[in-house]
């Protein structure tokens, strides 16, 4: 979208329309009459016209780069599998194998284990590089939240709410904190006349924003007043996963809220 900007400086109105929509309608282009101008004037309509936000931008360089750490530290993993009985990857280790050291790693000795050997020094050079760009990223967001922003008062959230409001943008659109599902913390229940069976979270929505949660709560929710009290009042009815889920879904609501 940043090809539309020189446009814009020239006062020339920019529509944003989804790939999806255009790959559905390309049998219109080249064509002149009256039922594809309509076809392509409803199109148009639906457009939105395009506002470029910098933290939106940064945000989603951002997630970026974390599909590809997530993927290249699943490569390497799957590497290591191939050749030795542990595929744990911390820093330490992590920096020994993008330097090519393996003295301290217990291999098979098998065929093809030179290849992996060469993969793993691949990938765990990739693997480290991308994670300093996402450190990098991450200065960038932080730089990009006003210090005075309501998100920052909230305890426990800190700087990572540039990422919040980054996915999320406006929250207003969102009527009431039942309706804040985008970050896939709506419970999913099924009824069976007066039962009523609990099947989870719907995970509906931004995939990032409801692990962001779902982190804070895990790791944050001792810093948090609110938190800690809906924490102490329900830690001997749910345990694990279900807890921390519930206190994600309890701070989507603060988050919300405020």
């Amino acid at each position: 979208m940043i090809l539309g900007l020189p446009f814009k400086e020239r006062g020339i109105r920019v529509l944003q329309v989804s790939p999806n929509v255009l790959s559905r309608e390309k049998e219109f282009r080249g064509k002149k009459t009256d039922f594809y101008d309509e076809k392509l004037e409803n199109m148009v309509d639906k457009a939105k016209e395009y506002d470029y936000n910098p933290l939106r931008e940064i945000v989603t360089l951002y997630l970026f780069f974390k599909d590809m750490e997530v993927k290249y530290e699943n490569r390497l993993k799957r590497a290591l599998f191939l050749i030795s009985d542990d595929d744990k990857v911390n820093k330490e280790r992590l920096e020994r194998l993008a330097k090519g050291d393996f003295k301290q790693e217990k291999l098979y000795q098998l065929e093809y284990t030179p290849i992996v050997l060469e993969e793993v020094k691949v990938l765990a050079n990739a693997l480290l590089e991308t994670q300093e760009k996402l450190k990098e990223v991450k200065k960038m967001i932080e730089e990009q939240v006003p210090e005075d922003h309501v998100l920052l008062t909230i305890p426990g959230i800190g700087k990572l709410a540039g990422i919040i409001i980054g996915v999320v943008g406006d929250i207003k659109r969102f009527p009431e904190p039942e309706s804040f599902v985008y970050c896939g913390l709506d419970p999913v229940v099924e009824r069976s006349g007066k039962a009523v069976i609990s099947k989870g979270i719907s995970k509906r929505g931004n995939k990032y924003l409801h692990s962001l949660f779902y982190f804070l709560a895990q790791m944050k929710y001792s810093k948090n007043p609110t938190l800690l009290k809906f924490y102490e009042s329900h830690k001997d009815k749910l345990h694990g996963k279900k807890l921390y889920t519930a206190l994600a879904r309890k701070l989507a609501k603060v988050v919300w809220s405020v």
